[in-house]
């Protein structure tokens, strides 16, 4: 058995789960790198990372590279002598990084590789529609989440799940994961697995503002997928026109209804404590969203507080 000293790299709260069972489970971490400290929110505050919280709560070796080919910093991490390196939620590691410790550099991604290689693995499953993920451990090489598989784990996507919940459970299947990597590694026992490139291979891009924005054009379901999707971060959104006014709107939380009708696909319909929105199928009820300026809150709770003209529509 190969005694196993890791520096383990990480941002996230997703990451800090893994962490968290590394720890529990006994392994030496010798080290632990996050991204620097930056200022967020309205009041610029400067914010620390989940991983960073938790290495100081636990005192663990933290280190924060803002470069991380700078000199300083490679003699710092040569010097804890690490020879295991784990990745979950970093960033891409230069070549002198990963190729460092004696039993390389593996990390794990939330998603059945190759498929959803990329930034938004979980948001990306949901929003296409798919109906199983998982988690894969892999071997770092130069490319992004394309080296050699150690070890995959599946499971099976509710459709009425969201991201938030989505990204809870397979943080819980990526601890088990990781640990039965850590076992082989330690026990010499590992054998990889070459991803297979092909063109159906599907990519979990970046999100951003324009592929976060609801298209009513499309199918019930494939609106639904995407609230479902980007719930609750970053939320899908859309325009909402009523007398002369525009709101641009986040939606959280919504159910399908399929049902023909003749209304105008986008147009709104509302009751005292319900709103849907006409589809090609049917309709999307909102369930919870956000106005501008304002805090989240149901589709009651709003409606208690504003009235829709019959000619309100959303874009």
């Amino acid at each position: 058995m190969k005694k196993l000293r890791i520096i383990f790299m990480g941002t996230p709260e997703f990451a800090v789960g893994i962490l968290d069972t590394i720890i529990k489970n006994n392994y030496e971490v010798v080290g632990v790198i996050t991204a620097a400290d930056k200022p967020a929110g309205r009041g610029q505050k400067i914010k620390y990372s989940a991983v960073k919280e938790y290495a100081l709560e636990n005192n663990l070796h933290l280190l924060q590279p803002t470069n991380l080919k700078d000199e300083a910093f490679l003699e710092e991490l040569k010097s804890l002598q690490a020879n295991l390196q784990i990745v979950v939620a970093f960033r891409m590691l230069p070549k002198v990084v990963w190729e460092m410790p004696a039993l390389g550099t593996f990390n794990l991604h939330a998603s059945l590789l190759p498929n959803y290689r990329g930034a938004a693995p979980i948001n990306w499953a949901i929003i296409n529609g798919e109906t199983k993920t998982g988690v894969t451990t892999f071997f770092i090489d130069d490319k992004i989440d394309t080296g050699a598989m150690i070890l995959s784990s599946e499971i099976a996507i509710d459709n009425t799940e969201n991201a938030g919940q989505l990204h809870d459970r397979l943080m819980v299947l990526g601890c088990t994961t990781v640990i039965d990597t850590l076992k082989l590694i330690e026990s010499g026992n590992v054998t990889t697995t070459i991803q297979n490139d092909n063109s159906d291979i599907k990519t979990a891009y970046k999100l951003n503002k324009e592929n976060c924005k609801i298209d009513w054009s499309k199918s019930t379901t494939n609106i639904h997928n995407l609230i479902r999707g980007l719930s609750p971060y970053p939320a899908a959104w859309c325009y909402f026109t009523d007398k002369d006014e525009e709101w641009n709107v986040k939606i959280y939380e919504a159910k399908t209804i399929f049902e023909e009708h003749n209304g105008t696909i986008g147009s709104l319909i509302c009751t005292k404590k319900e709103m849907k929105i006409a589809t090609k199928e049917g309709y999307i009820q909102i369930l919870s969203l956000q106005f501008p300026g304002k805090k989240k809150m149901t589709t009651a709770e709003l409606l208690n507080g504003i009235t829709f003209s019959e000619n309100a529509r959303v874009s």
